[in-house]
């Protein structure tokens, strides 16, 4: 039964890709159909009542969305005002539904937002001052946020339906054959014989396969079983082993070319091609994973970190057999979104095919129908419970969104940063900075970037900003809470695979992940840096720069055995050379 609701929801989400447009109050409701099973009756509840309130939240949801789907032609005329007692129902019922969804999924925070602005565009009407709102009819609210575009079929659902469904299915489908040990075992080759080998094979392997997974917490899992216990063995401390893979395996999600959901729904909500966000994303990656490789040196210098062992090395021969596994997918993608300009999902689509060819054969080549079949089973189960993950988020995010932009509040709290930070843009960034890393405590970071940057984006390009610049600033800085206390859920993860310390494991991956916090700033000072296209020798220059300030403020932050007056003077060095823009002195 799993499977073949898996195997439709994939089919269902490839076939769009292919047959052109669909009215958005089908597609997009149907998409949280298939998403309903996998988190109300397959997610692994064994009591009896959350699996009898599993069949009834499954029920109601998939009788309002076949509604919706089947009546699309009528609701288009209402413009979103609920008629009779049914349609309320149905409305009030799909609410409730994607808020249980999303607290399933991924627990109380989200959920608990979404029902505070809900109660606020209802009752928001009641509030003295400037936040409260003139108020509107309940049945234009409700129908507005669930028979129309407003709401749950907004634009994120269909970044959701269109576009990351079909990165995640694609994420599956590598992951299910040899593509993550190829990844592997590059990433072994290219780095295991260096000093603290063992740890810049996990920021390789986090690497890669973050920009695959988009998920900061699937890619610890995942390399972290391979990287931890190579750590570990090793003689490396716990609470710094933890904190590499934890600190890596974050820089994932900002990793061109998929850089998880929230950078799809950048380029939905500034109207512009995938490919441009990728663009702009590749230097300040780079510059990230740089920083935690300079940090990992200067903790191999602490603890005298030695090289992998030439025997847990893999031969060339062996990396050479297993790069078709990511090079032939990779290469078809990059070829088809860059070469061909065609869409993110098409050659998303086109990379999913060659993958799923690969998986009928192991790493010696040697076909297998029936290793083809268990591995695509993996794939589609895989694909779709993720995909159902994601719904949940965005649609419940989608209820946030719909509000702000129906009572006014997201324009209202724009003009309270503006008047907070006095017009001072810095001071914005300050204030934006705190909201995403409060929000992102508890919020996944995809909802905290598209919550963020829909009531401080807009303020931050009043105050002078480009808008993709902004969205990349706040985009960083939804990440901060996956590694700073007191909630950061891939130290938690990886704390809990190598029995150390949380706090230690923090400690250590707020220095190592310095670039997080550093870069996002260095943009500002230096907007090159997300146009290497556009203007090459400005970007790079710019790039080396931020390199220098990196390692300087890492070297005063991590270096122990230096004396403080020196370590001092190389962080003041290096935030210094950051903030000081280079734009005048190529002008001149």
């Amino acid at each position: 039964m799993v499977a073949a609701v898996a195997a439709a929801s994939v089919a269902y989400h490839l076939w769009l890709v292919f047959t052109g447009l669909m009215p958005n109050l089908i597609s997009r409701p149907v998409h949280l159909a298939f998403a309903l099973p996998f988190v109300f009756l397959f997610a692994g509840e064994q009591r009896a009542m959350p699996r009898l309130s599993g069949y009834a939240f499954f029920a109601i949801g998939l009788v309002g969305c076949l509604w919706i789907a089947l009546n699309r032609d009528m609701l288009v005329d209402q413009y979103g005002a609920l008629e009779g007692w049914w349609q309320r129902a149905v409305a009030i019922g799909l609410i409730v539904t994607v808020l249980e969804m999303a607290r399933r999924a991924i627990k109380l925070a989200l959920p608990a937002v979404a029902v505070a602005a809900l109660a606020y565009g209802l009752l928001g009407q009641y509030l003295p001052g400037e936040l409260g709102h003139p108020g509107m009819p309940v049945d234009s609210f409700l129908g507005t946020l669930t028979i129309a575009e407003g709401g749950l079929w907004g634009p994120l659902a269909g970044v959701s339906v269109n576009v990351v469904a079909v990165f995640v299915i694609l994420g599956a489908v590598m992951s299910a054959g040899e593509g993550g040990e190829a990844f592997m075992t590059l990433a072994q080759r290219l780095a295991g014989r260096l000093k603290a080998g063992a740890a810049k094979v996990s920021i390789l392997a986090s690497a890669f396969f973050g920009s695959i997974s988009g998920s900061a917490s699937a890619n610890v899992a995942s390399t972290g079983a391979v990287t931890l216990p190579a750590m570990r063995r090793l003689g490396y401390p716990a609470s710094f082993a933890a904190a590499v893979e934890a600190t890596a395996s974050t820089g994932g999600q900002i990793m061109p070319p998929l850089m998880g959901a929230g950078a799809f729904v950048m380029a939905e909500l500034l109207g512009r091609p995938y490919a441009d966000i990728v663009t702009a994303a590749i230097l300040p990656a780079l510059l990230f994973f740089f920083a935690v490789w300079i940090a990992v040196d200067r903790f191999a210098a602490r603890y005298g970190l030695k090289a992998m062992s030439r025997d847990d090395i893999p031969a060339v021969r062996r990396v050479l057999r297993l790069a078709p596994f990511f090079l032939v997918p990779f290469g078809l993608l990059l070829f088809v979104l860059f070469a061909m300009g065609r869409t993110a999902q098409f050659a998303a689509a086109i990379a999913i095919f060659a993958s799923g060819a690969l998986l009928v054969t192991d790493a010696r080549y040697r076909p297998s129908l029936r290793r083809w079949a268990s591995r695509l089973h993996e794939a589609v189960v895989t694909a779709a419970g993720q995909i159902a993950v994601i719904a949940s988020i965005i649609l419940c995010a989608s209820l946030v969104i719909g509000v702000l932009n129906l009572t006014g509040l997201g324009i209202k709290i724009t003009s309270l940063i503006i008047s907070l930070s006095g017009g001072e843009l810095w001071a914005a960034l300050l204030l934006t900075a705190l909201a995403c890393l409060v929000l992102g405590m508890e919020v996944p970071t995809t909802a905290a970037y598209v919550i963020c940057v829909s009531v401080a984006g807009p303020a931050l390009q009043e105050l002078g900003l480009p808008p993709l610049l902004a969205h990349l600033f706040v985009f960083w800085y939804a990440l901060l809470s996956t590694i700073t206390p007191p909630v950061c859920g891939t130290v938690f993860i990886a704390a809990g695979m190598t029995g150390a310390p949380w706090m230690s494991v923090a400690g250590h991956a707020m220095r190592l992940g310095l670039g997080l916090y550093l870069v996002p700033l260095a943009l500002v000072v230096e907007p090159a840096l997300i146009a290497p296209a556009a203007m090459p020798a400005a970007a790079f220059a710019a790039a080396a720069k931020t390199a220098l300030a990196l390692w300087l403020v890492s070297r005063g932050v991590i270096a122990a055995d230096r004396p403080w007056i020196e370590r001092a003077a190389a962080t003041a060095a290096g935030l210094a050379i950051l903030f000081v823009p280079l734009s005048p002195y190529l002008a001149g």
